[in-house]
């Protein structure tokens, strides 16, 4: 018994001497507490995606529709010279066919201001028709800034806002762990890649959704139901979140005292938020259906190119578009994608927590994208999201689910002309994700004394390795490979199902997880939601 004891002493001697080297090496970025740490991180962080901006975007010298990139410049122009109630009707003027607006309002205002801000630097990359392709150098660059300052003007503080609230909660969080997760955070290959070279500005309505979060764990539910609104508002796959917000607030509210009074206000301020976004197309019937029309694309089909989802996964098998009418897909995938979200609202409702609800945003957020109607490859950023959120609880599983993340957009980005910036970008996350700040509080080679953990470590890294092996192998046999001419796509199909075999493991084990809070829920922690 006493060599036992004098044994473990030692174990734990070791392990706290590792975590104060690991204090030691980081004590530069850390030392003056998280504003500085994150300014520094924010400074480099922009810095990246300067560089990625270098590269080409979506339809890059592609006419006669050129690609994403096109699209944003049209709305710009299209919000600048017609009225309010024309964007989104076919018109002399609006040709819906090409790149149509098709997101809620506060996207076409957001355009609007950086159509303002294109205009007032190069008039002629805004002007009504004539700039059509418009690709000049000046053009781009100033097309580039508009992504760089939605960046910094709402997604970079609403990561500052949560990395605060959620770090200033745990008390057992080092400052290096703080450090660790801003950098997981703010140099999110997936997002940079698709923000900042292929061409969107995801960082607006993901940003709104991060501040919300954050108002939630710090116990101001009117304001996060007022940003989570304006996410609704600017790109409608937010409602990927929406199942996780709802079930965590009603559970809150009913265990108050006056619960009605606390739903009422909630839905007033949602109406509210909606009434003052949508308010130009609210008095008409005619207007406000033209909108949402747009929003929702069914005819497109369930699915498009080879998204690792069910659908398009299934699809080897099945062939639904054949067998299903539009109208029996929209109510299959709607049952489906309702079905797989409710375990997660029931937790909520039953037992609301923090901790529950950042595992509640992934669980709606990956049901939406394994079963939704007209899913994308880009939507994978909105589970990354909370994911990302949760990497110091689930720093592995994180590790795993942004390399499949990645790897699901692979032919995207190839297409895009990309193929650099994706291996600097993920080979940059592996670097920031092994330094030694970022392992929980746990030093790198702390585990269990145990033969029985060793096996097992050792066949988890073995599987581990095999399969990292075998997507590097994938990556070279598509970049310099051609597939036979009978199966032109099959090298997408190959990638598409093995990530979503991936994700589907995925959502069961943080479905699992999230359900296993129940076990740890305790009194104190229930009053304090009160």
């Amino acid at each position: 018994m006493g060599k036992k004891k004098e044994k473990k002493e030692l174990n734990e001697k070791v392990d706290v001497e590792a975590v104060e080297i690991e204090d030691d090496t980081w004590w530069w970025l850390t030392h003056k507490g998280i504003g500085a740490t994150f300014l520094c991180i924010s400074v480099f962080a922009l810095l990246v995606r300067v560089a990625v901006s270098l590269h080409p975007y979506s339809g890059a010298g592609s006419p006669p529709k050129f690609g994403d990139y096109e699209a944003q410049r049209h709305w710009m122009e299209i919000t600048l010279n017609l009225p309010v109630l024309e964007w989104y009707r076919n018109s002399t003027g609006n040709d819906l066919s090409y790149w149509g607006l098709d997101y809620p309002p506060l996207t076409a205002y957001q355009s609007y201001f950086h159509g303002l801000f294109l205009r007032f630097f190069d008039p002629d990359s805004v002007s009504l028709f004539t700039s059509r392709g418009y690709e000049t150098y000046v053009g781009k660059l100033l097309m580039r800034w508009t992504v760089l300052s939605s960046d910094t003007l709402i997604f970079f503080p609403a990561i500052f806002y949560f990395a605060f609230v959620y770090h200033s909660s745990c008390h057992s969080s080092r400052k290096n762990d703080c450090a660790w997760h801003i950098a997981m955070l703010l140099l999110n290959p997936c997002l940079i890649l698709i923000d900042h070279g292929h061409f969107q500005y995801n960082c607006i309505s993901l940003g709104l959704t991060v501040a919300a979060i954050a108002a939630i764990l710090s116990q101001r539910e009117l304001l996060a139901s007022c940003l989570f609104t304006l996410a609704l508002s600017h790109k409608q796959m937010s409602v990927y979140y929406a199942p996780a917000f709802f079930s965590h607030l009603l559970g809150k509210c009913l265990r108050r005292k006056n619960p009605i009074h606390g739903v009422a206000k909630l839905g007033l301020t949602v109406l509210g938020t909606f009434t003052v976004v949508w308010w130009p197309y609210l008095h008409s019937t005619d207007a406000l259906l033209g909108v949402l029309s747009r929003l929702a694309p069914f005819e497109r089909g369930i699915y498009e190119d080879y998204v690792a989802n069910f659908w398009c996964t299934s699809s080897v098998i099945i062939k639904w578009k054949r067998l299903f009418s539009v109208h029996s897909l929209k109510f299959i995938s709607l049952t489906a994608t309702v079905l797989t979200c409710l375990p997660s609202m029931v937790q909520q409702v039953m037992a609301p927590s923090s901790r529950g609800f950042l595992y509640g945003l992934l669980n709606s957020s990956f049901a939406f994208y394994l079963f939704s109607f007209q899913v994308h490859e880009k939507s994978i950023l909105l589970p990354l999201l909370p994911a990302s959120l949760l990497a110091l609880e689930e720093r592995r599983p994180f590790k795993w689910l942004m390399f499949y993340g990645l790897f699901s957009m692979f032919p995207l980005l190839c297409r895009d002309k990309l193929v650099l910036p994706y291996f600097a970008l993920h080979a940059l996350f592996m670097l920031l994700y092994h330094a030694p700040c970022g392992h929980g509080g746990r030093p790198r080679n702390a585990r269990p004394n145990n033969t029985k953990f060793d096996y097992f470590d050792s066949f988890k890294t073995f599987m581990n390795g095999f399969i990292y092996l075998s997507s590097f192998i994938l990556h070279i046999v598509y970049l310099t490979m051609h597939p036979p001419e009978k199966f032109p796509y099959l090298f997408e199909a190959i990638i598409m199902l093995i990530c979503f075999y991936q994700f589907a493991l995925f959502a069961f084990y943080t479905n699992v997880k999230q359900w296993s809070l129940l076990e740890h829920s305790t009194t104190e922690e229930e009053k304090k939601l009160i």
